[in-house]
């Protein structure tokens, strides 16, 4: 069985036709697998999704409960026959509840990595390594320009700021599913453990995570009474991206503004937002976590989904590794 007849690209998403379903569709379409809540990943509209308990929770807080007409929660490991293929969900590493969508049929099986990191991350599961004959990896950081930083680094860059601008507030840019969890895990695994404030549009999935057993440590809204803004001085606040070009962030007594995300590795992004302190903070992949995997992996083909194609596709090809690029559209760095 040749892979394109297992999956291929199509305007919708990668599509299965034994298995009339796609992966992260960018359409309505009447069967979609979702690997995660991201929002250039899972979109409303669909007949079916079939997704994990956390992720069809996720897409409910985010869209709405009538985001699909129906929705099948899939454990990880356990495997979901459609079709007359096996699918089975692995852990992505990328953020709670996401995961690697397995296809196989006739003894071949494709990996659907969806995003994915390898870097430790205490508020999701870890990626796992899943055989495969062809892998199917993103390359939103695939050049060799991006290596990031240890994280522990980069908080403790915002805790050596908290500590020589006590009379500031460091209101922190992180979008509200993963990142703005995982910065406040990574503050608390630091010792902080003062109160941490939300912005009203992260409160929702922060609350979900604890739920969900992630120990988040005290949280309180970034609410402002009148002459309240000097309570602040000192407080970690978290907000949205957007958050950045409205007033609200000018309530705050002198705020740092700072913002976690693996882009903020280009000074000219950080630039462009008026981040003072800039926070190398991703949920991707970098350069040696990309080439890493897929060595590790060693599968008979790659093929590459969305973000820097070109470079990735070059490095398996000195490796006499068969590797395409398959010029999916529509999937952003929202999640960064």
């Amino acid at each position: 069985m040749k892979p394109q007849a297992l999956l291929h690209p199509r305007p919708e998403g990668l599509y299965c036709p034994v298995g009339d379903f796609h992966i992260d569709p960018v359409r309505p379409v009447a069967r979609a697998l979702i690997t995660h809540g991201h929002s250039d990943h899972a979109r409303p509209g669909h007949g079916a999704v079939l997704a994990t308990r956390e992720t069809l929770d996720v897409m409910a807080i985010r869209l709405g409960p009538d985001f699909a007409g129906a929705a099948q929660a899939a454990a990880y490991g356990a495997t979901v026959d459609l079709g007359g293929n096996r699918v089975t969900f692995h852990p992505a590493g990328h953020v709670l509840g996401s995961a690697q969508v397995a296809v196989e049929a006739n003894g071949l099986r494709i990996v659907a990595a969806g995003d994915y990191k390898r870097a430790a991350d205490p508020t999701c599961a870890p990626f796992e390594p899943v055989p495969a004959d062809v892998f199917i990896t993103e390359a939103t950081f695939g050049l060799p320009v991006f290596r990031h930083p240890p994280p522990g680094d980069e908080i403790g860059k915002l805790l050596a700021s908290l500590a020589q601008f006590p009379e500031r507030t460091h209101v922190v840019g992180a979008y509200a599913l993963g990142k703005a969890q995982r910065v406040i895990a990574l503050l608390r695994a630091a010792g902080y453990d003062a109160p941490i404030h939300l912005h009203g549009a992260l409160r929702r999935l922060c609350d979900y995570y604890v739920g969900r057993g992630v120990d988040l440590g005290p949280l309180e809204d970034a609410t402002l009474a009148r002459g309240a803004r000097e309570r602040f001085a000192g407080a970690v606040v978290l907000a949205p991206p957007s958050a950045f070009a409205a007033t609200w962030i000018r309530r705050f007594a002198e705020p740092m503004a700072a913002f976690a995300s693996g882009w903020m590795q280009v000074r000219a992004r950080a630039r462009q937002r008026g981040v003072e302190l800039p926070l190398i903070l991703s949920d991707h992949c970098d350069w040696d976590g990309l080439t890493g995997t897929i060595a590790e992996l060693a599968p008979a083909e790659v093929w590459v989904t969305h973000g820097r194609e070109e470079a990735l596709v070059r490095w398996c090809a000195l490796r006499g590794l068969p590797a395409r690029p398959l010029h999916l559209v529509g999937y952003e760095d929202e999640a960064e």
